[in-house]
């Protein structure tokens, strides 16, 4: 009785348990599920951007490491052939080649591989010389207007603003 007196009286009162029940089973309101379906779509949209991000910079770190491997390789051709890197293309900057070339540090068939896997990691092509004693060859990163080159001097760097590989080398040399 005392429950009743202070205000407990909903304890007494019969319940309509069939109208709690269809309410249960009506489910979401199209707002909610709208709601759900636009929160879905920017989280899915900032981790596509980043995924995109991280892609770019793999192939850039790709770049690097190949030709990091390809300057180690440019040092024991040069040791092995008379303190010589050889002269390819008449000592003419150009296009890395693909294949071997006898004379020259690309008669090496490792570093036409690390070439190859280089221009396949970056975008933006390749450039290359050759010339007795020195030798430069740079990459372009998929990163707009960049690109990493090595040379004979021990110079490993990136180089940025430049709309081709060629600009990056100057005689044969990275600028």
């Amino acid at each position: 009785m005392w429950l009743y007196m202070w205000g407990y009286s909903f304890l007494f009162t019969k319940v309509n348990h069939s109208f709690m029940l269809r309410n249960y089973y009506r489910g979401f309101t199209l707002i909610e599920l709208l709601v759900v379906i636009a929160i879905i779509g920017i989280l899915s949209s900032v981790v596509l951007a980043s995924l995109n991000t991280a892609r770019t910079k793999g192939a850039d770190a790709s770049v690097k490491s190949n030709l990091h491997n390809m300057r180690a390789q440019a040092e024991l051709y040069y040791s092995s052939n008379s303190d010589s890197y050889g002269t390819w293309n008449a000592g003419v900057k150009a296009t890395c080649p693909t294949s071997v070339v006898a004379g020259s540090i690309f008669n090496d068939t490792n570093i036409i591989k690390a070439v190859a896997a280089a221009l396949s990691s970056g975008v933006n092509g390749t450039s290359c010389i050759s010339v007795g004693g020195s030798y430069a060859i740079a990459v372009g990163m998929k990163t707009a207007n960049q690109a990493w080159c090595i040379d004979s001097t021990g110079a490993s760097k990136l180089k940025t603003g430049v709309a081709t590989p060629d600009l990056a080398i100057t005689g044969s040399a990275c600028n």
